[in-house]
């Protein structure tokens, strides 16, 4: 089997699949260029690092303190409504913001209650988004490679997006990344309407016992709670290095608006490279070891990254991050959906997206208040030496399962 093959041809010969695949596809790329845009933006209207940190903050602590409720949702009712309705949401928050900056009108306010509310709608969106793509293949053992394109597709993206961004608001301005997401919505709208699958119904049930059941569940299961404690670690101590780009760009670097979206574009490189390296694995035996393998070489790369002042070589650092936390996230996630029962799937991804995304504003607000006192550079070393250390913590742990003959 070539390496194309090997990559697309297993999630993809399913319909649904390849129609929300292609839906994605242009949206996400949308999303990546507002996303960069607005840190931008932030950074312009205010040149503070506790603002920047504010903005990341405001993006993603819906998703941890509403998270288990979206997961409830998620399994009680059909996803792809679900997916419409957050998607036609996010949409109208993108109309919003692209005519407040193109008005003048826009301020740090604006841009972190803005934040604010499409990290809201995200909440309920990540965990609806990945367990809908379960029922979108057609095979149960092509599952891990549709969650290796979706790794794909977003870095993917994040690769194209920044470098985009970064030259769109150099040229044309920040209101015209924002103009261009909402209008990329309109492709997966289109996507879902046009996919053909049976609804999702839930069991009944009080939404309070659901709730219960599925914090149990994942307290309860003695693999995928370890995993996901190290992956709220890695979140918080390993993510926050994007939102603190444009201070590294400006202050370290001397660059503007085109290096910060080069850095992130070579950070997007590198996972695009992650998920590429992900899709195109037969198996999962050996996964495990490579999710470890994986926070290592991200708290070396942070370290090395807050030590280097030559721009250059730090494209090629960031890019060695991005693969490796895109390895560890997506290979993270591919080893609890192949272990979650069908039944929990949305409230445990749900509490996946809160140790991923849901805790990064922990770190974001936390390292952007760091910074104001100690400076990026101290504040990103010590980070990376703490991510380190939770590398050698995760392959002890995997070393004693091996040891004992148990899966990781």
């Amino acid at each position: 089997m070539s390496f194309f093959s090997a990559v697309f041809s297993r999630a993809l010969s399913s319909r649904n699949y390849r129609i929300y695949f292609a839906g994605q596809l242009v949206s996400l790329a949308g999303t990546w260029m507002q996303q960069i845009a607005m840190i931008w933006l932030a950074w312009r209207l205010s040149n503070s690092a506790a603002v920047l940190g504010m903005v990341g903050f405001a993006s993603q602590i819906p998703i941890l303190v509403l998270g288990p409720f979206a997961g409830v949702i998620t399994d009680r009712f059909d996803r792809r409504r679900i997916l419409l309705a957050t998607q036609v949401a996010a949409m109208l928050q993108a109309v919003v913001l692209t005519l407040l900056t193109w008005s003048g009108e826009v301020t740090p306010g604006w841009l972190i209650g803005l934040a604010l509310l499409l990290g809201t709608i995200n909440a309920l969106d990540l965990p609806a988004r990945q367990a809908f793509s379960a029922q979108l293949v057609e095979k149960r053992e092509d599952l891990p490679n549709a969650i290796a394109l979706n790794s794909l597709l977003m870095n993917s993206a994040r690769f194209v997006g920044p470098a985009l961004a970064g030259f769109a608001v150099a040229t044309i301005g920040e209101a015209w990344c924002f103009a261009i997401n909402a209008t990329s919505y309109l492709a997966v709208l289109l996507a879902l309407l046009a996919i053909r699958v049976v609804p999702h119904r839930g069991e009944p049930g009080s939404a309070w016992q659901s709730f219960r059941e599925g914090i149990a569940y994942v307290v309860g299961h003695g693999e995928i709670r370890p995993r996901l404690l190290t992956v709220a670690a890695v979140s918080f101590l390993v993510t926050p290095y994007a939102v603190m780009m444009p201070l590294f760009a400006s202050e370290i670097y001397g660059g503007d608006a085109r290096a910060y979206g080069l850095l992130i574009g070579s950070a997007g490189a590198g996972a695009l490279f992650a998920g590429l390296y992900l899709a195109s694995r037969q198996g999962t035996e050996r996964l495990p070891r490579r999710v470890a393998d994986a926070v290592l070489v991200a708290g070396a790369a942070l370290t090395l990254f807050s030590l280097n002042t030559v721009l250059a070589l730090g494209f090629a650092i960031v890019m060695v991050l991005g693969f490796a936390v895109i390895a560890f996230i997506a290979g993270s996630n591919t080893l609890v959906q192949m272990q979650v029962d069908d039944a929990y799937r949305g409230r445990v991804m749900a509490i996946f997206s809160m140790a991923f995304l849901g805790i990064a504003p922990l770190g974001s607000f936390t390292v952007g208040h760091l910074v104001h006192w100690f400076g990026v550079q101290q504040v990103l070393f010590f980070c990376g030496l703490g991510a380190i250390a939770v590398g050698i913590v995760t392959r002890r742990r995997l070393a004693k399962l091996v040891a004992g003959g148990r899966t990781a």
